[in-house]
């Protein structure tokens, strides 16, 4: 027993020693080379097209930076598409050793206001001994605002760039900078939740082991197998989810108070899952199908409500210590929701859990005859896991969609 809990423990660190360090930067580029160009407004860059929009002199001056002897200046629009391992660093460093484990509590305003997040001296010092500074952490973050969406002189005929040239090109750059905040901090806290849920991230992978099983239990013992499909998914994904948080900053101590009510919701989950069988035969599938869903949701239902409150509290300190002016109950909860649903997984878990038992009694209804194959009840045990799987992929997408949005809104 303690050579396999060794074993495990080994695994795990080294699936988290294995973390690669992201890119110094990696970033896309949008370019208009050809004045004509701009007179086609809608085959412009949505940047270009909003700043013309809103400042038609502009047009002119962008012409004539590209109608140079040669023809060799382009227009781009550089956008950063991962953010910096440097950078990702330095938010978790100050969101572990000043502010409670937050970062939505001081981000925003950081880069929106130019205010650094509050920390004592007792914080900075306990970082300074793990090597950290926070200070200068703030600073570098402070520093390369400007850098995830950017517009940039491209010298391709390498003609030389005039100081006018580049001030007005920076001006181009801080006119688009207000509208882009929110895409910024998304694309900051979305690369910060990803980074920190690598481990979890390659748990939920390990979910495909669970239908074969499944299916073989449903041939010899069905009870069991509805009952090892409805839990297998979320035991590794409360697992995924204590490396998640344990990636955010908590302690195994903090995290470890959690079982006093997981284990006897476990328990209960376990006890439905037990009777779905008793109400398949007795051909009521909807309720069957709901009781088994419920079944393989309820884990994870329960570890969101403690992940929320877990930040709650997080919140609460920081409005006590006076690093947030915060002092309703009701908004410090909202800001403690919105902390914990910015990892794009927890909100992929959220909707799975809280569709999962729709899912099931659909399934359970409309093809009755499914309700013993082992694959399609291990599909539906873990509904929350694949939505959060769908749901970290189209973050990226879903975050540029959202800043493309606000472009049109803001140009109307």
């Amino acid at each position: 027993m303690i050579n396999n809990k060794k074993r495990f423990l080994d695994y795990i660190g080294r699936l988290i020693r294995k973390k690669e360090l992201g890119p110094v930067g990696s970033y896309k580029i949008q370019a208009v080379s050809i004045p004509e160009e701009l007179d086609y407004p809608e085959s412009l860059p949505l940047e270009i097209k909003f700043i013309i929009e809103k400042n038609p002199e502009y047009k002119e001056k962008i012409k004539k930076i590209l109608r140079t002897a040669f023809g060799g200046k382009a227009l781009g629009i550089r956008t950063v598409t991962e953010t910096p391992q440097k950078i990702l660093d330095a938010v978790n460093n100050i969101s572990i050793y000043s502010q409670h484990f937050t970062v939505l509590t001081w981000l925003p305003d950081l880069f929106k206001n130019n205010r650094l997040p509050k920390f004592n001296k007792g914080e900075s010092e306990k970082a300074e001994e793990k090597g950290v500074d926070l200070a200068a952490a703030a600073e570098y973050i402070l520093s390369h605002k400007f850098e995830f969406k950017k517009i940039v002189l491209i010298d391709e005929a390498n003609e030389g760039i005039t100081e006018e040239e580049k001030k007005f090109i920076d001006s181009l750059t801080e006119k688009i900078f207000d509208i882009s905040i929110d895409w910024i901090v998304h694309r900051i806290i979305n690369d910060n939740a990803h980074e920190r849920t690598k481990v979890a991230q390659t748990i939920i992978k390990s979910l495909l082991f669970i239908g074969p099983i499944t299916h073989i239990l449903e041939i010899y013992a069905r009870g069991i197998g509805k009952v090892f499909a409805a839990s297998s998914d979320d035991i590794l994904s409360e697992v995924a989810e204590l490396f998640a948080l344990r990636g955010s900053g908590f302690s195994w101590k903090t995290l470890a108070k959690r079982g006093r009510i997981l284990i006897p919701v476990f328990i209960l989950a376990t006890y439905l899952a037990f009777n779905v069988e008793h109400f398949i035969e007795k051909d009521e599938y909807a309720v069957a199908g709901v009781l088994f869903g419920l079944s393989a949701v309820m884990l994870s239902l329960t570890t969101a409500l403690q992940s929320i409150f877990m930040y709650f509290n997080s919140v609460k300190k920081l409005a006590a210590e006076e690093k947030i002016n915060i002092k309703s109950p009701r908004q410090q909860f909202v800001l403690a929701f919105k902390q914990d649903f910015t990892n794009p997984a927890r909100l992929g878990l959220g909707l799975g859990a809280l569709s999962s038992p729709f899912i099931a009694m659909f399934i359970f209804v409309l093809l009755p005859g499914l309700t013993h194959n082992g694959w399609v009840l291990a599909l539906l045990g873990s509904t929350e896991s694949f939505v959060a799987a769908l749901t970290v992929l189209a973050a990226k997408f879903i975050s540029q969609k959202q800043f493309e949005m606000k472009l049109k809104k803001l140009r109307r």
